[in-house]
């Protein structure tokens, strides 16, 4: 059990994928102690999850790739013993959330995607997006899209108001990608999604070939790319989402400025504009931030974890994961710990075991009556809402907090109706300045022009006035 921590602390999580009996392990930040370890789990890439800082969730490793069936655990933060064991009917890789923890999406080997309710355990939606294996999966920050990545470089966006669509009929099957991007020549290994809003959206993906790409992720115009000689294996934005970091396969960490904005940015970075660190001895797995800011943490095959002071870029601390290579690391506050000993109902995330497949609802059922997320079938708000005005009630607060399919929709209608406004202005701003900037030109060509011209008169003058002048007499 986890002891209470102070304020401010924050806990960094690591999970290998050797074998089971590796496990999860648990540090405090900066002072490196031991706060937790659970016995039981091998998470490939991408593949650790935090769920609205209470749970931690985690597609296993299946060892022959078998689409027969995988392995999804859950538990509760301050216990290493699983609250739910899920088994899904093909095996699980990537793994993402929204940030309410509502939804859980999960990508397959087949190429499949899966989206689940958490608090109903409900299998909402599946279907195939890929035709290779899914290597990545990431949210936006208004999660109201999903982007996934493959092995063969395909990237896919897709609207979460598209996935969450009622579908009773056609749980499962395909549909139209928002986005469909093929620049990179190899497997996805990175999606980071920037936070700036609707308006100023941008999506950055790594890949094995060796590059880094940038995209608008609301109208999909490709912005740039960072080429290095290897291959890219791990990114991170800094908080302020400046600095992109690229963790490469020899273990060298590459550092580039984002400056993507109103001037016109380069289409290619190369690798020798990079600041460089240097640390680990094996390609780098997993990089992070702490929530402070203040640290840098990368993970490497070489089975350990650095802290870089962000200040200095100097290792402050270096963890020892002796059970195997770190395929997932991330950076949690100490006191989530101590609010899931508490047991707040108020905040608390209601966790359900996940379905293997979707369940078919009867087509002469007619409408279906929406429940609010949280709202257990043995809670006692469960029979009133059938009997008054409290669900209605509850349904306009859930579209008001954005937490149903129809605010999804208006949060993507609104962020591009802003994004094309702002390209707009843009457009409208860069025209009007380059206006301005060749006025001002001119009206410095003309300027000199006419300086040059009257030095040019009084040079005339001069030498008319000293023609002209009598010769001076003597004294």
């Amino acid at each position: 059990m986890v002891e209470t921590h102070g304020r401010g602390r924050e806990a960094l999580v690591v999970c290998s994928d050797k074998n089971m009996s590796a496990g999860i392990s648990m540090w405090d930040l900066e002072s490196g102690d031991n706060l937790l370890h659970i016995p039981t789990c091998a998470s490939p890439p991408h593949g650790l999850i935090c769920l609205r800082n209470q749970f931690l969730v985690a597609s296993q490793v299946h060892k022959h790739r078998s689409f027969g069936g995988g392995a999804i655990f859950i538990w509760p933060l301050n216990k290493p013993q699983a609250l739910h064991r899920n088994y899904p009917i093909e095996s699980i890789g990537p793994m993402s959330c929204t940030k309410d923890g509502f939804f859980l999406v999960g990508g397959a080997p087949s190429g499949n995607v899966y989206v689940w309710e958490v608090s109903s355990g409900k299998l909402l939606k599946n279907w195939h997006a890929h035709h290779k294996s899914l290597s990545c999966l990431a949210l936006s920050d208004d999660s109201s899209l999903l982007i996934s990545g493959a092995e063969d470089g395909v990237i896919c966006v897709w609207t979460m108001i598209s996935v969450l669509e009622k579908s009773d009929s056609q749980p499962s099957g395909s549909f139209t990608p928002f986005h469909s991007w093929s620049e990179h020549e190899s497997s996805i290994t990175g999606l980071l999604s920037t936070s700036g809003g609707g308006s100023s959206s941008m999506l950055i993906s790594s890949s094995l070939d060796g590059t880094c790409k940038v995209w608008d992720l609301i109208i999909g115009r490709f912005l740039q790319t960072h080429s290095f000689s290897l291959a890219v294996t791990a990114i991170v934005l800094d908080p302020g989402e400046q600095q992109l970091f690229s963790g490469s396969s020899d273990g060298r960490i590459f550092i580039n400025a984002l400056d993507i904005g109103l001037q016109e940015s380069p289409p290619i970075v190369s690798e020798d504009q990079s600041t460089v660190l240097r640390g680990h001895k094996g390609p780098i797995t997993a990089l992070s931030f702490s929530l402070s800011g203040l640290w840098l943490i990368s993970a490497s095959e070489d089975c350990t974890a650095c802290l870089w002071a962000v200040s200095s870029w100097q290792i402050a601390r270096r963890f020892d994961h002796r059970k195997g290579r770190i395929t997932n690391l991330m950076v949690i506050p100490q006191s989530s710990f101590s609010a899931a000993e508490s047991h707040k109902s108020s905040h608390q995330l209601r966790v359900s075991l996940l379905d293997k497949a979707s369940q078919l609802t009867n087509a002469y059922e007619g409408t279906t009556t929406l429940l609010p997320t949280y709202c257990s079938l043995e809670d006692p708000v469960f029979s009133s809402c059938f009997r008054s005005s409290d669900l209605l009630n509850q349904q306009i607060l859930d579209l008001e907090q954005g937490r149903t399919p129809e605010a999804i929709q208006m949060k993507a209608e609104t962020s591009v109706e802003n994004r094309l406004w702002a390209m707009s202005m843009t457009k409208h701003m860069t025209v009007m300045n380059k206006h301005l900037r060749s006025r001002l030109l001119d009206l410095m060509q003309h300027r000199l022009l006419l300086d040059s011209e009257l030095t040019v008169e009084r040079r005339k003058k001069a030498k008319v006035d000293n023609q002209e002048a009598p010769p001076k007499s003597p004294a």
